[in-house]
């Protein structure tokens, strides 16, 4: 029997990453309405209109656009994209300020229209505001989550795929941590077909250190030559999306609240987490070794410090 797209995904703010990511789930045919919601009412009309023009090339979806956030109030998902974006020179933390006092009211007023949706943050800092949201919200901490090191670990397993000629898809590698300066890559368990990638022809330490070096500055380097990333990170959202209204039970590296995970608590940082209908199923525990329990302590550490500089 063929699926039946169903379910309503509203997207705040419809900026680059948002129309993208719009975008993305229309030709992936997932939902069965978009609602795009910006302050600036008539970019969000820019972009429903370009999108309903589409429908002769795709399977039909509603897409509303909108300033209300009333349009939030039956929506299954509420992908959050809204906010100050990154300039060239600034790190991700840089934003903390600006967009935390956007977040306060958004996310109260998203809670008074609908107190039964998913919502996934992808503004930044990402997971400073996967923290506030889950917050101010009041949500089960399943239900609010960021998009995290989706698209770390995406470029991560990219270059990992390029360096050994294997396709990314067989890579099972995972940048954990911040999405920011202070992720690390997880070399205890990365391999290929189970094969650890010190086992690997061409296995070269220096070369895996570059790797993920380029990894964690592969977003300055785009910004500083684009603007901004967007297509990208487009895609793992609706990757995010397919997998919760699909019910995939699928495994994602996204930040949300850690409890005792590796020694860590009561922070908002990326982890594997199976994704399903109810949002975060269970976070993966993975045998970190000591190195890397000791870099998850020191994301934890810059998060819980960005998150009192702005807390209430």
């Amino acid at each position: 029997m063929p699926y039946i797209k169903e379910g309503k995904v509203a997207i705040i703010g419809a900026g680059f990453v948002g129309s993208t990511a719009a975008y993305a789930l229309l030709i992936g045919n997932i939902p069965s309405e978009i609602a795009l919601i910006d302050v600036h009412k008539e970019k969000a009309e820019g972009e429903a209109l370009d999108l309903r023009h589409s429908m002769q090339f795709t399977s039909p979806v509603k897409i509303e656009f909108g300033n209300d956030l009333k349009l939030c109030k039956d929506a299954e998902i509420i992908v959050i994209t809204v906010g100050a974006h990154q300039n060239p020179g600034e790190t991700r933390l840089d934003l903390v300020q600006k967009n935390a006092a956007i977040f306060k009211p958004l996310i109260s007023n998203i809670a008074k229209y609908n107190k039964d949706c998913i919502i996934i943050v992808v503004s930044n800092p990402l997971d400073v505001l996967t923290y506030l949201t889950l917050k101010y919200s009041k949500f089960k901490p399943n239900r609010v989550f960021g998009s995290g090191t989706i698209l770390d670990t995406a470029r991560f397993r990219y270059l990992l795929g390029e360096y050994f000629c294997v396709d990314p898809s067989s890579i099972h590698a995972y940048i954990l941590g911040e999405h920011g300066d202070s992720e690390f890559p997880v070399w205890s368990t990365a391999n290929i077909a189970g094969v650890h990638l010190s086992k690997l022809k061409g296995y070269n330490k220096n070369r895996l250190d570059e790797i993920f070096k380029k990894t964690k500055n592969a977003a300055y380097e785009i910004i500083a030559k684009k603007g901004a990333t967007y297509y990208a990170i487009g895609l793992g959202i609706a990757k995010i999306v397919r997998a919760i209204l699909r019910d995939h039970n699928e495994v994602l590296p996204v930040s949300s609240l850690l409890k005792n995970y590796n020694g860590v608590s009561d922070v908002c940082l990326s982890v594997p987490c199976v994704i399903n209908r109810n949002g975060i199923k269970q976070q993966l525990i993975l045998p970190l070794d000591n190195k890397e329990k000791e870099d998850l302590k020191k994301s934890a550490d810059i998060i819980k410090n960005y998150i009192r500089k702005v807390g209430d």
